[in-house]
């Protein structure tokens, strides 16, 4: 019994120093980039060793994904809150609007992230970690888009996953535009612009329309071809 009290309190501590090692990254990467944070100045500011640090996390890395990893799952049942109760228009708006608001709000970490994906593009294997967090997150956020569909007795003018990647490009582009502008895009103008995308059915014979186009210009799995081939 003694044995196992001493197991219990030691996994405790171990995951409380876990979430204050985080807890202090997310505060040293805000106030200084990806690219300014230290693994020396997140032990510092977490009041560890390096040591204590490299126990809980092999590298500055492993800290940001844990943090974008938790970040996804606090988005996605967020957006179930957001949406529950309200009919098809009325969720795509309010989804729309909670994350521009979130970008405006959390525009530190809007920013951050936009730097991280940066980085990422030029390591291949942190880009391929990114990546496998990015499609947890476009394919969340698809489900719960083709669910609202499915609710509302409609067919979505172009595919669920489609619009998840729509809106998440354009969350990045609005990041990055009112880094240079922050007047750009107002609200009102932002979520008009893309809640049609959202929540506007397939006029008869839109979908075999778009099959065709699919079928003449598509790469591999039936998506576009990056590198421009038929």
């Amino acid at each position: 019994m003694w044995d196992m009290a001493v197991r219990l309190r030691r996994a405790e501590q171990v995951e409380r120093n876990r979430s204050v090692v985080l807890d202090a990254a997310r505060r040293v990467f805000l106030d200084r980039g990806y690219g300014g944070a230290t693994v020396d100045a997140i032990a510092e500011e977490a009041g560890f060793s390096k040591g204590v640090v490299y126990s809980q996390f092999g590298s500055k890395a492993d800290m940001f994904m844990t943090l974008l990893e938790q970040r996804i799952t606090e988005r996605a049942a967020q957006n179930e809150l957001v949406v529950a109760g309200k009919s098809l228009a009325e969720a795509g708006r309010a989804l729309l609007l909670a994350a521009d608001r979130d970008a405006v709000s959390e525009q530190g970490w809007a920013q951050l992230l936009v730097e991280f994906r940066a980085h990422a593009a030029r390591d291949p294997a942190l880009n391929r970690r990114y990546a496998d967090a990015h499609r947890r997150t476009v394919a969340q956020l698809a489900a719960l888009l083709a669910r609202l569909h499915d609710q509302a007795g409609t067919s979505p003018a172009v595919p669920p996953q489609s619009m998840a990647e729509f809106v998440l490009a354009m969350g990045t582009g609005v990041t990055l535009e009112r880094a240079a502008n922050p007047a750009a895009l107002p609200e009102d103008h932002a979520i008009s612009l893309m809640v049609k995308a959202l929540v506007s059915p397939a006029e008869p014979g839109e979908h075999l329309t778009g099959q065709l186009i699919q079928s003449a210009s598509a790469g591999p799995a039936g998506r576009p071809d990056p590198r421009g081939n038929r």
